[in-house]
Formats: structure tokens, C-alpha cells, sequence
């Protein structure tokens, strides 16, 4: 992935993230929904890997957690509904902490 992401690209992808998030979170959508918002969860997090590497890029590492938990529990979710919900309600959790975090203050 490309590591000079523009601030513009970033923001959109944080806030895309975040809002992917918070309809896993909400829960009152179909599966398709769901599973497609984890499909942009996952997009987001990989459209903004290159950040990671930047100063002050820790915020990425709970974004990707965030992304991989949500993964896993709507795999879980196959087998056991309750624990599956559980790891997707953390994970996305952690997928809003982190855009928050790492949302650009400013152009600079």
C-alpha cells in the first residue's frame, strides 16, 4: 500500500472506519450489512498500514487490532453467537478508539 497517504485520504478513511463500526456496533442491521462494513473495516485498516510506521502512528495498532478482532468474531459467530458478538463488540470498540486517536488534528 502506498505509505503517502494524503490527510484528506486518511480523514475519509478513519471516518469511514469509524462509522463501519458503529453499525457493527449498533446491531440492528441485516448480516449482509454487517459483513459488508467488516469488508471496509478491513479495507480501511490496510488503505492506512503506512501510517503505522509515522510518528505518532500507535493509533494504527489498535485499528488493526480493532479490524482483526471484528474479523475473528464474526467467525466465532458461526459457531457460538454470544462469545462471537462479544469479540465483534470489542473489536469494533477498539476500530472507533483508534480512528478517533489517529484522526488528524490539522494540515500540517
Amino acid at each position: 500500500m502506498d505509505e503517502n497517504i494524503s490527510q484528506f485520504s486518511l480523514r475519509l478513511a478513519l471516518i469511514v472506519a469509524a462509522a463501519a463500526a458503529v453499525v457493527i456496533l449498533s446491531g440492528i442491521f441485516s448480516d449482509t450489512v454487517r459483513y459488508a462494513c467488516l469488508g471496509v473495516i478491513v479495507l480501511c485498516t490496510l488503505l492506512t498500514a503506512g501510517e503505522r510506521r509515522r510518528l505518532g502512528g500507535g493509533w494504527w495498532l489498535l485499528l488493526g487490532v480493532g479490524a482483526g478482532l471484528s474479523l475473528m468474531g464474526a467467525g466465532i459467530a458461526e459457531l457460538t453467537e454470544t462469545v462471537g458478538g462479544l469479540v465483534a463488540v470489542v473489536g469494533s470498540s477498539l476500530v472507533v478508539i483508534g480512528a478517533v486517536v489517529g484522526y488528524p488534528a490539522d494540515e500540517g
